[in-house]
């Protein structure tokens, strides 16, 4: 078991980098492509969703302010599921499935911090959740 314990940090890496593509990804659509997608919400609000994916994508990437870009992701994709998804159920077109794996993955970085870095850096705290003890 210390083998997969040791692979902790990379694991929070791989949930960091994952997270943060695919939140620029989204993100990229909306701040480059307008806010069409957004007309459910209020204007505002489309600002702020877009500035949270894109901008908050990149910086979870570079594993810059990870749990406050973790946070606004959770709240952003509770939202999504409330307003958006959740009248399609939990699976099928329109889903709140993806959504959740998104806001579940953002709330384990925004717990545990960001893992390691590109350079073999920990961002965000101690990787793996790691504390120290008095004894240790």
């Amino acid at each position: 078991m210390d083998f997969f314990n040791r692979l902790q940090p990379f694991a929070l890496l791989a949930m960091r980098l994952v997270l943060g593509a695919i939140m620029i990804a989204h993100g990229y659509h909306k701040v480059w492509g307008g806010f069409h997608h957004h007309m459910e919400f209020a204007a505002w609000t489309a600002y702020l969703f877009a500035g949270t994916e894109f901008f908050g994508g990149i910086a979870i990437v570079l594993g810059l302010f990870t749990r406050f870009f973790s946070l606004a992701i959770v709240i952003e994709m509770a939202v999504a599921i409330w307003k958006v998804h959740s009248k399609n159920g939990l699976t099928g077109a329109g889903g709140f499935e993806f959504p959740l794996a998104l806001a579940t993955i953002a709330f384990a970085l925004l717990c545990f911090g960001g893992g390691r870095g590109p350079w073999g850096l920990t961002f965000g705290g101690r990787a793996g959740g790691a504390r120290k003890t008095k004894n240790g």
